[in-house]
């Protein structure tokens, strides 16, 4: 699965363009380009754009659905105020130790949750104690069977206003080729006519790595 539909050297250009990493990113990216899952990690000019849309909004509260070794995690925290929060949700001990190291190292441990249970368990469970609509941003970058109801709760928790960001929604190509019928495809496949169709948000599909679809909360 490609990170990005856009040719290998256009790539690099962009990122050495406007992808503005700390030192932390880069350790983190040359790090997790070493493991066999490296593909999972969003592109320095993903990463990017992350930072400047969560800087946009103005956002306090954060989560994100899906950690890995912590490389988007460093790119939203990093556009909170000193006293925003991001809280991560990832079941893999191994890849988010990786994770809370950089993290440390980047200065943002403080602004950081990690949770390590099922997303939507956790999801559940702020929608259960009344956060609905505290929240200001949310990145979804897990199974993609599971994006639907990620979508569903992360838009109760979000405030009017709040947007969501789903990674991987062109899916390498595979969204409009009809003899993918894989339950990946399927699921991102369904998941952007749903949202394209949804009156409670405004969206747009960016072409950005691998497709990020933004869903603002109306």
């Amino acid at each position: 699965m490609s990170r990005s539909l856009i040719p290998d050297p256009v790539a690099g250009y962009v990122s050495s363009l406007v992808a503005a990493e700390t030192d932390a990113q880069k350790r983190l990216r040359e790090e997790t380009a070493e493991l066999p899952q490296s593909m999972m990690q969003i592109g320095p000019d993903q990463g990017a754009f992350l930072t400047l849309l969560v800087g946009a909004i103005g956002a306090r509260q954060a989560i994100e659905i899906g950690t890995f070794t912590g490389y988007s995690a460093i790119s939203i925290a990093r556009a909170l105020p000193k006293n925003g929060q991001l809280l991560c949700c990832d079941v893999n001990e191994e890849w988010t130790a990786i994770a809370r190291r950089y993290w440390k190292e980047a200065g943002l441990d403080k602004r950081i949750e990690l949770k390590l249970a099922p997303a939507l368990e956790t999801l559940e469970g702020l929608i259960g104690k009344g956060k609905e609509g505290s929240f200001d941003f949310a990145f979804i970058d897990a199974d993609k069977t599971g994006y639907d109801a990620y979508y569903e709760a992360c838009l109760k928790l979000l405030r009017p206003g709040g947007v969501i960001a789903l990674d991987n929604m062109l899916w390498g190509g595979a969204v409009v080729d009809p003899k993918a019928k894989d339950k990946d495809t399927l699921a991102i496949r369904a998941l952007n006519e749903k949202i394209s169709n949804d009156a409670r948000v405004d969206a747009s599909l960016v072409t950005i790595g691998d497709g990020v679809m933004l869903a603002r909360k109306k």
